[in-house]
């Protein structure tokens, strides 16, 4: 079983029966959507449950899990997801998968939130990850420029076929190269309330539980702030 299968199977076990539940994105929540429809199938596990994504949509209504939109539920129990990096005090950086956007509705909406990862992605400070800003399509290229002369150091993220990626809502992604972030706070604050952004990868104050997956077994960290 390799870390990412271990985390997901972990993290399926906070789910109970009768609740709403955020499935994520990405190759570590992929295991995690598995063992979710395990549950429902094999152990009569009756829940509802509230995607981040078109891929993971598709991905579980293969596996016959209950859906609804995050506007058809009343508040979500629990969401959990995968992260690209998480910091030492709890912060985290998302949207490698460029599903960021979803990712945080989904979460803002959730009473609580499990972040499952392997280990390389726990770091002292939040950054090395190049962090991704999801901008609508008109006037990017005045927010690029923005972000040059702030020397954000920014790539527009294109698809393997080398044209420019779209999300799931149709806009781009700037990835910032930052190498560091301080003060997430601060730079979260002046990244939404630039003109054109959409949302950013900073996902801050949020998380109640981080499983870790390592060679020995899964660990659970708990958020102290929560």
């Amino acid at each position: 079983m390799n870390l990412k299968q271990m985390v997901g199977i972990e993290s399926a076990k906070f789910i109970q029966d009768g609740m709403i539940v955020g499935l994520g994105t990405g190759s570590t929540a992929y295991y995690m959507v598995e063992e979710v429809a395990r549950r429902i199938h094999e152990e009569g596990l009756n829940i509802t449950c509230v995607t981040t994504s078109n891929a993971t949509e598709i991905h579980a209504r293969s596996l016959g899990i209950p859906l609804s939109t995050i506007d058809e539920v009343s508040h979500v129990d629990l969401t959990i997801d995968g992260a690209d990096e998480i910091s030492k005090d709890f912060q985290g950086i998302k949207g490698g998968g460029a599903a960021l956007l979803y990712e945080k509705i989904v979460a803002h909406y959730s009473k609580e939130v499990i972040w499952i990862v392997d280990s390389s992605k726990m770091v002292e400070t939040l950054g090395a990850f190049p962090l991704p800003v999801e901008v609508i399509r008109f006037g990017s290229q005045q927010v690029f420029k923005i972000f040059q002369e702030k020397g954000y150091n920014p790539v527009i993220r294109k698809n393997s076929d080398g044209e420019y990626l779209r999300t799931d809502s149709n806009n781009l992604i700037i990835d910032l190269h930052l190498e560091s972030i301080p003060n997430p706070e601060q730079l979260a604050d002046e990244l939404i309330h630039m003109v054109g952004v959409v949302e950013h990868g900073l996902f801050l104050n949020m998380v109640k539980h981080v499983i870790v997956g390592y060679e020995k077994g899964p660990i659970i960290l708990d958020n102290p702030k929560f």
